[in-house]
């Protein structure tokens, strides 16, 4: 029996209104997932598959339960040694590299706080993580760049004491690999019981809007991701899951720890350097990955691959987050391996809010319906529920109770939580409408929507639209002033190779969107650009986009 039933009043569903009155969590006191999860299965399952990790250069290592057990309780003596200690901030800069699994399970044996971040910081970001989250030691690959923009940074991050590196040396940097080596392997379980604001997890948003804010997460958070991997990745008790991810981004805790082992599944950790599309199916292949879960963008490639020449046989279920999905690639995927893409809407603050759960029908470019871990609601202004088909903001509403999964706030920043919530309800400032039937229909950032002719149009659909065309590689559509309408539509777009930007095939864009949603949302304006704005995370900043056009209409 895989280990989250333990944790679930009822264990089994036959039905999703089944699964939205009786899924409820049960949250032991002092629960510390280190030892109440890895430990347990350690010790129950010690030669069971926990991690099967493999370098694009060809080296690969298969961890079991027992043995990642062991190395983090080494990890931890270590840490522990070099002075950290309960409520400490340590920044993993790990990549895809192994070493993040022990050393986040050490950490959370301690009682730290883990701050993953991405190799692609530069030297302003870390200063500014090192100096908001209190940093006080960076823990890296020896692996590109990143090592030396941290040095870089070092004169100007009074907090960090010390710097350890992983799969080689490097001058200044304690060698993390053979200090482990010489560190016990118990680490006892403290006696200091954990309380509930006590922080685990802390994650920078990606700042699409403005500077990254904190997300605090406690230590009952991972129990959230019970939903996330067993009814919407439905991994397999034994299995292998994939979710395409670096471990800097949220959506690595997501879909490659908490819930997957819960679940009973290995986790696939496939450490590349660049996204080559044949490359992934061949380890899709080779490894025979039983739930896969990856980007829009990530299929998007996949699908324009001879995918016929790869045994995807293994795949049971696939899903799909991290951007809205548009209908076409849905299709495509389904037709190339029979495998329908099932979606869902969350955030860095939250865990899946909306989903597509095993006992209901796929609707190709909806989210889903609301997860019975939140009590979710579509709202006006007035934050009145809205009727079906009107757009409105996602909310969760916790005025009865705080969700297990749920955000702490923002770290150091009470008027940046109060904003977005209060009085019992959390404002995702997302926006959405809908159907009949219940399924929610993504439209947009708050911000990102335009209003033209008193009409309001979500970015989304006419981004959908465009990606049909066959010259489109990549698009963002913003809203522009207008003395007559308000705002129009503007689109952003990046051309594929062989297309050039006439005004011929801007008409033939605008006739094209026309024909696909209602008239009034096409584009007047088209701009063609060699690149889009995005934030390290590789999202696009359409606020960018909006104040550069500000700057133009002012000059």
């Amino acid at each position: 029996m895989a280990l989250y039933q333990r944790f679930l009043r009822k264990p089994e569903f036959g039905s999703y209104e089944d699964f939205l009155h009786n899924f409820r969590i049960n949250v032991p006191e002092n629960f510390n997932f280190a030892y109440d999860v890895l430990d347990v299965i350690a010790q129950e399952e010690p030669d069971k598959r926990a991690l099967q990790w493999v370098h694009m250069d060809g080296r690969e290592r298969a961890f079991t339960f027992a043995e990642i057990a062991r190395l983090s309780h080494q990890a931890a003596n270590l840490f522990a040694r070099l002075g950290i200690r309960k409520g400490d901030k340590v920044m993993l800069v790990l990549r895809r590299h192994y070493t993040f699994w022990i050393a986040i399970m050490a950490l959370c044996r301690i009682g730290a706080v883990t701050v993953p971040a991405t190799h692609l910081l530069t030297k302003k970001d870390i200063v500014y993580r090192a100096n908001s989250a209190e940093i006080k030691m960076v823990v890296t690959s020896a692996e590109g760049c990143f090592a030396q923009s941290c040095e870089d940074a070092m004169p100007e991050c009074p907090t960090v004491e010390k710097l350890l590196i992983v799969d080689g040396q490097r001058e200044g940097w304690l060698d993390f690999e053979a200090l482990l080596a010489q560190e016990p392997d118990v680490y006892p379980r403290p006696q200091e019981p954990l309380k509930h604001d006590d922080i685990m997890l802390l994650y920078f948003t990606s700042g699409t809007s403005g500077l990254p804010k904190m997300v605090g997460h406690n230590f009952d958070y991972p129990l959230g991701h019970i939903q996330t991997a067993v009814f919407w990745h439905q991994c397999i008790d034994g299995g292998l899951h994939l979710t395409v991810s670096e471990t800097g981004w949220m959506k690595s805790v997501w879909g490659k720890l908490y819930g997957q082992w819960l679940a009973g599944s290995a986790i696939m950790v496939y450490d590349f350097e660049k996204f080559v599309p044949k490359d992934l199916l061949a380890v899709l292949e080779k490894y025979r990955i039983d739930t896969f879960c990856a980007p829009p963008t990530i299929y998007r490639f996949m699908i324009l691959e001879d995918v016929s020449k790869y045994d995807l046989s293994s795949l049971k279920h696939c899903t799909t987050a991290g951007e809205p999905l548009n209908p076409e690639v849905y299709e495509k995927w389904k037709e190339l391996t029979g495998h329908e893409l099932r979606e869902i809407f969350g955030q860095t603050e939250l865990c899946v809010t909306v989903g597509t759960f095993p006992w209901m029908k796929v609707c190709p470019g909806s989210m889903g319906k609301p997860s019975p871990q939140f009590d979710v609601d579509i709202v006006d202004e007035d934050d009145k529920s809205c009727p079906a088909g009107q757009v409105g903001e996602i909310v969760v509403r916790t005025q009865y109770e705080t969700p297990v999964g749920m955000f702490l706030g923002y770290y150091h920043d009470e008027e940046g939580t109060k904003a977005v919530w209060h009085d019992g309800i959390y404002h995702t400032r997302d926006l959405a409408w809908r159907d009949e039937w219940g399924y929610y229909w993504y439209v947009g950032r708050a911000d990102d929507v335009i209003k033209s002719s008193g009409y309001r149009i979500g970015p989304f659909e006419v981004e959908s639209a465009l990606m049909e065309h066959d010259a489109v590689v990549e698009t963002a559509i913003t809203g522009v002033p207008d003395p007559v309408r308000g705002q129009i539509v503007k689109a952003t777009i990046v051309l594929k190779a062989g297309y050039e930007p006439t005004d011929a095939l801007k008409k033939e864009l605008q006739n094209h969107v026309k024909k696909l949603t209602a008239p009034y949302k096409y584009p007047r304006i088209i701009e063609f650009v060699d690149e889009l704005p995005k934030t390290i995370s590789g999202k696009i900043r359409r606020v960018e986009l909006r104040e550069r056009d500000s700057q133009k209409a002012d000059q």
